[in-house]
């Protein structure tokens, strides 16, 4: 089993950065490829950021494309989501993810094996 955890969530104004981290533990999270995906209020999850075990393939949805770094530090068992140039549309509650990868594995699908319970990210106007 993995647990995830998100934090650095928070309230920050249009145009701010933040990065946000999913935190490991029960097992090391560099057996996994990561994923973060975003829940905007009464609208359905959605793909942001995936990364592979080893942090030299990334994918990014289009909602934070060029806004958005994904990163790994699987010394730490940790996942990063940089966001720059927030967007009020940005408010969501963001999610991580992550898969035990046997063969290819589209990132931007909701079949990872474990998920988080979400850090809440509101971008102010």
């Amino acid at each position: 089993q993995v647990q995830l955890v998100e934090s650095g969530g928070g309230l920050v104004q249009a145009g701010a950065s933040l990065r946000i981290s999913c935190a490991a533990s029960g097992r090391t999270l560099s057996a996994y490829a990561v994923g973060w995906f975003r829940q905007p209020p009464g609208k359905e999850r959605e793909f942001v950021a995936g990364i592979n075990w080893n942090g030299d393939t990334t994918h990014y949805g289009d909602s934070m494309r060029g806004r958005s770094t994904i990163s790994r530090d699987n010394a730490a068992n940790t996942v990063y989501l940089q966001m720059n140039s927030l967007k009020p549309e940005d408010t969501a509650v963001y999610y991580c993810a992550a898969h035990f990868v046997l063969s290819t594995f589209d990132y931007t699908s909701l079949k990872y094996d474990y998920w988080g319970q979400g850090t809440q990210v509101t971008v102010s106007s």
